[in-house]
């Protein structure tokens, strides 16, 4: 008995066909596709190239979808293959019913009537009826071939489309089942859906369409107006523009999310054949499947107001859950009262290509969203603002992926609002005391070999926490393993929270508090270099500054070496300059960390080993 094409299609949009193949081959990465081995004749290099919905080998010319491999591959007959694809898929397929093979036919003919129909608008865009209509598409900068390729049309005024059809034997029952007839109270037709407006064809993934969007001209409201879900049509499970964009994206072009048809229309004619936009409403998950299935990391090109700032974080709230390693978002900001259309109108081509070629990842985007007016957060604020961040990094499934973003998005976090505080010296212009001008790269990476030196640099801040004002930023900016970010958040989150002064007693039961302290005790009872037991002194922490920046200087040797004496001249130089009200504490401890990098520096320059020689008596 039939299946119930619908099925068939939804079952083949959740399998990933390079699941099925890398069971048993190994894929090699092509582009943005996959190539592999074809299992169906013997070859030692790749000929079988795997695409989103169909794979083809160039050499024997094995061709099919997700049901054929299954079928090829393993010998299993047309339902057998459903079935087992079905169960992995989590659907239940449908019963033998001899009603399926009636019901596939009804869709096919739905299919027929919206070619019928659009034929019809085609023709009116062109008569003295769609004159307005074809004026506002050519104003727009339209070209012929344009309006050709997305069948671009004109609805007329709503009373005629049903006698267009009679030749054709449609009933206004099948126009109300496809979507372009409404209903009164009794379910009888009363009207057409659309009238007075250009009308824009709905495809699906086969080319096939399934519904209409209108926009009217003038004043009128709403806009845009999309046709309701019917049996052939579901906004959240298709984007506009998508048949034409799976074949660009497959020969290069970038996958690119934008807001309305007209936005898509005019990125298309102006070269960038991937975009698509959602149908009237916010990016869902089913459809950031089916961009991760054309692309890694499609971008997110919204509007630049509001209404685009919102859309974009809605647009990350739900990738998060569905985030793995290998698939993610970019993101493309626009000016406030930019769209891609009007954009392409002002600066050309060029103009749209190097803000999407400036993209940002998603972490980046989600940042920003969230903090762009908190200029000065109250800890209060802060505190919540932390926790969202954190919440937001809980969603992702992956574990390994989850802790990256909570790391990110905290490093982020307190580089951006690291307070100052009098008395402590933290970054920034305190009591007249200049900023740290060192250059801080959030893109600073651990080389292999160096986790004995960032257990040390971690435990000397655990048990000399004074000296944080003095190296705050720099040890921010460090990649560190998972256990040490999660230390060093605790840190730099008590520091910030702390009224008193910053003692390794204080430190040890906010840790406890945070349920690191074994952490933390494993870390301070490792080896430890003899320097890190200091006596109280008079130069306590200018010898555990110098300490800290020699093995600092390990990681990140050249930024000593270009910035540390033009540092020292400048801070010097506003020191001296500075009010005599200045905090003196403030002085000492940004002196301290100066004089500490100059002495690591001159040091090494003599060949000296990075670890300090003994004090005297």
């Amino acid at each position: 008995m039939a299946i119930d094409t619908a099925f068939l299609d939804e079952l083949r949009q959740r399998t990933s066909l390079t699941s099925l193949f890398g069971r048993r081959n190994k894929l090699v990465r092509s582009g943005r596709n996959w190539k592999v081995c074809c299992p169906f004749h013997g070859e030692k290099t790749p000929s079988l190239y795997i695409y989103d919905d169909h794979y083809h080998c160039f050499g024997c010319g094995a061709h099919g979808d997700a049901i054929s491999y299954v079928m090829q591959s393993e010998g299993a007959g047309f339902r057998e293959a459903v079935e087992r694809l079905a169960a992995e898929a989590g659907m239940e397929v449908p019963a033998d019913d001899p009603q399926q093979v009636e019901k596939a036919r009804v869709r096919q003919t739905l299919y027929d009537v919206m070619d019928e129909v659009q034929a019809i608008y085609r023709r009116r865009l062109y008569q003295p009826e769609g004159r307005a209509g074809l004026d506002y598409l050519q104003k727009r900068g339209l070209t012929e071939e344009t309006l050709e390729r997305f069948g671009l049309g004109w609805s007329g005024d709503g009373r005629s489309l049903l006698k267009a059809l009679e030749d054709k034997n449609i009933t206004a029952e099948t126009l109300v089942h496809v979507g372009l007839m409404r209903t009164d109270e009794d379910g009888r037709p009363r009207g057409e859906l659309f009238f007075n407006r250009v009308m824009f064809p709905i495809r699906d993934r086969k080319g096939r369409i399934i519904s209409f969007g209108g926009r009217v001209l003038g004043d009128g409201q709403p806009k845009y107006l999309n046709g309701p879900e019917t049996e052939i049509f579901s906004k959240r499970r298709t984007l506009f523009n998508i048949d034409l964009a799976r074949q660009a994206i497959h020969k290069g072009a970038k996958a690119v999310v934008v807001e309305g048809y007209m936005d898509v229309i005019a990125m298309v004619q102006a070269g960038f054949g991937g975009a698509v936009a959602p149908l009237g409403t916010a990016l869902g998950d089913e459809q950031l499947e089916l961009l991760w299935r054309m692309t890694d990391t499609p971008i997110i090109c919204f509007d630049g107001d509001g209404a685009g700032q919102r859309a974009a974080l809605r647009s990350c709230e739900v990738a998060l859950p569905l985030l793995k390693v290998g698939r993610s978002l970019r993101f493309c900001r626009l000016d406030g009262g930019d769209d891609p259309d009007s954009l392409i109108r002002r600066e050309g081509p060029q103009g749209l290509e190097s803000r999407l070629s400036s993209a940002r990842p998603m972490e980046e985007e989600l940042f920003s969203l969230l903090t762009a007016q908190e200029r000065d957060p109250t800890p209060e604020r802060r505190a919540a603002l932390r926790e969202k961040l954190y919440a937001l990094a809980r969603m992702i499934p992956d574990k390994l992926l989850a802790s990256e973003y909570r790391s990110t998005l905290g490093d982020m976090f307190f580089a951006r609002y690291r307070r100052q505080k009098t008395g402590r010296g933290f970054r920034g212009q305190q009591g007249g005391v200049a900023a740290s001008v060192i250059p801080v790269s959030g893109e600073r990476k651990v080389e292999e070999g160096s986790s004995e030196r960032l257990n040390i640099l971690t435990a000397i801040l655990l048990q000399y926490p004074e000296i944080l004002p003095g190296i705050d930023q720099e040890y921010n900016a460090l990649s560190l393993p998972d256990t040490l970010a999660e230390i060093r958040t605790a840190l730099l989150s008590w520091a910030d929270e702390c009224t008193g002064a910053l003692t390794a007693e204080s430190c040890r039961d906010w840790m406890a508090r945070q349920g690191l302290a074994d952490a933390v005790s494993k870390l301070c009872s490792s080896p430890m270099p003899r320097q890190v037991q200091l006596e109280d002194g008079e130069d306590r922490m200018q010898t555990v500054m110098k300490l800290w920046w020699h093995f600092y200087a390990l990681e990140n040797l050249k930024t000593l070496q270009e910035t540390v004496e033009e540092e020292v001249r400048r801070t010097v130089e506003r020191l001296l300059k500075s009010s005599s009200e200045s905090d003196e504490a403030t002085k000492r401890t940004l002196l301290a960390a100066m004089q500490a990098k100059q002495n690591v520096l001159f040091a090494l320059r003599r060949g000296e080993s990075p670890e300090l020689e003994p004090e005297d008596g």
